[in-house]
């Protein structure tokens, strides 16, 4: 027979839950390895152009009990987003872009949460990119939380969605021939903060 706490150890954690008020509140930090940003905007009409942005890290605190007083801070290394081409990436780099020697970041700082069902939620704020700041908000759902199964940490997924205006930053080159609009599919696993 197995006393009680060998039964204890050997029972399988929690499945993650679904259900976001039952989220640990709390402080998070983004798992840089499972946070993404993916972009895209048209490209001369003829198709829809992709890149990603690989620098992120963020801060949140959420609130399961009041959501609307959740927060999150994201920081975005310029010099990582890409094109997938090396050719282009050296242009985004330069002042006709995102000029990354004289604005290596960019940052969101939200100022607001407004839940629009259970697991969603309008998130607003602030974006400083290439020295402009604009208000801008996003989409985010809730995907699950629990102890991740490889790293055994409580985590909280997200994922999430925006559409920006290139110009509002003074990103104009190559309009209106090269997109405007440009979204922004984010991706996010954050982990509870000791």
């Amino acid at each position: 027979m197995l006393s009680g706490a060998a039964r204890a150890q050997d029972a399988a954690p929690p499945a993650p839950t679904t259900d976001p008020t039952q989220v640990r509140s709390g402080a998070y930090r983004l798992d840089s390895a499972h946070g993404k940003i993916t972009w895209s905007l048209s490209h001369l009409g003829f198709s829809t152009y992709y890149g990603a942005i690989t620098d992120v890290s963020a801060e949140a605190t959420l609130d399961a009990k009041a959501p609307g007083s959740s927060r999150i801070t994201v920081t975005i290394g310029t010099p990582s987003i890409t094109g997938l081409n090396d050719k282009l990436d050296a242009h985004l780099k330069s002042p006709d872009f995102f000029d990354t020697p004289k604005f290596p970041t960019a940052t969101f700082v939200s100022t607001s949460v407004e839940p629009t069902s259970p697991t969603t939620a309008r998130v607003n704020g602030t974006l400083t990119l290439k020295g402009v700041t604009k208000p801008i908000s996003f989409d985010a759902t809730f995907n699950q939380a629990g102890l991740h199964p490889v790293d055994k940490l409580y985590t909280v997924g997200f994922d999430g969605r925006a559409v920006i205006k290139r110009s509002d930053f003074g990103i104009t080159a190559y309009l209106p021939m090269v997109g405007d609009e440009v979204t922004l599919r984010l991706e996010g696993e954050f982990k509870a903060v000791p």
